[in-house]
């Protein structure tokens, strides 16, 4: 029995933070940063069943071209998505009454559509990312055991080739789900690698009033090559989503609209309207 200390309901018998029962979730599940993204979205659908908020977390469940489907914020950061991603499983693979494992568990498919800044330049603003693999900088995932699940031999190259310091923790690569990846692949997107970092100023490079540990990391990482994959965004969820989805049995996959061009400097002359494309692309793959 998982004692209430450890999984902490609502007294409606929800789950704490999230605030959803077990029916209130579709089995497809679109994950976005900004909680006013969940109705840009929803704003799709056919109909909707369902809707609560509880601090960032907003969730609404509906229907869109006859599939059922849920879209819920996250918030921003690897500490955020180490509560959506175990509280979703929590519904869906620990009897919450009895406060114990199901014997059978519940394989959930989790689809991240966000925005990032391409590292290179043969990536253009407007396009889409679908994330291969994710390259966690956030240390998050260390709280549980990762050894079967990571891309040694990648963590490895990308250490060697930053030369990171170790001082900052491990970084490490998860891939994401191979039968997302087939669902959603096409000629109209790319195939990415994708940094998660554990903060968005000095993490990602950028330099206020305080002095970072190494200001020539993002041109390293714009130069990494592990037999010809390269880093092709840099964000805040994708590596913890792989890795706890991964650790969890759930089939996750990360696509960004590339709104910025970090390479050749430039940015979207319409980045809202790139962002309604990759979210009306996500949709359909999602009902096909």
């Amino acid at each position: 029995m998982i004692a209430p200390s450890e999984l902490i309901l609502n007294p409606d018998g929800s789950v704490y933070h999230i605030n959803l029962k077990p029916e209130n979730i579709a089995h497809d599940i679109i994950f976005v940063g900004d909680q006013n993204r969940v109705e840009k979205i929803t704003k799709h659908f056919d109909s909707i069943e369902f809707t609560t908020q509880k601090r960032e977390f907003k969730t609404q469940t509906g229907i869109y071209k006859g599939k059922r489907l849920t879209v819920m914020s996250t918030g921003i950061g690897p500490d955020n998505i180490d509560i959506v991603m175990n509280e979703l499983d929590a519904l869906v693979n620990i009897d919450l009454k009895t406060r114990t494992v199901k014997e059978e568990l519940t394989s959930l498919n989790i689809v991240r559509v966000g925005t990032s800044g391409s590292l290179q330049a043969d990536i253009p603003c407007d396009s889409i990312v679908m994330s291969l693999y994710g390259l966690g900088l956030d240390n998050m995932i260390h709280s549980y055991v990762i050894d079967e699940i990571k891309e040694t031999e990648m963590e490895e190259a990308f250490i060697t080739q930053t030369n990171w310091d170790l001082r900052k923790g491990r970084p490490y690569v998860i891939k994401g789900s191979e039968s997302l990846a087939k669902k959603f692949e096409s000629d109209q997107i790319f195939q990415g690698f994708t940094g998660t970092a554990g903060g968005f100023y000095g993490p990602q490079g950028r330099v206020l009033r305080l002095a970072i540990q190494d200001p020539e990391l993002n041109r390293k990482m714009d130069n990494f090559n592990f037999n010809g994959i390269k880093m092709t965004n840099l964000e805040m969820e994708t590596g913890a989503i792989y890795g706890l989805g991964k650790l969890l049995g759930h089939q996750c996959l990360s696509l960004n609209a590339i709104i910025a061009n970090r390479a050749d400097g430039t940015f979207s002359e319409d980045p809202y309207k790139a962002v309604e494309s990759l979210i009306e692309y996500a949709l359909n793959k999602l009902a096909e």
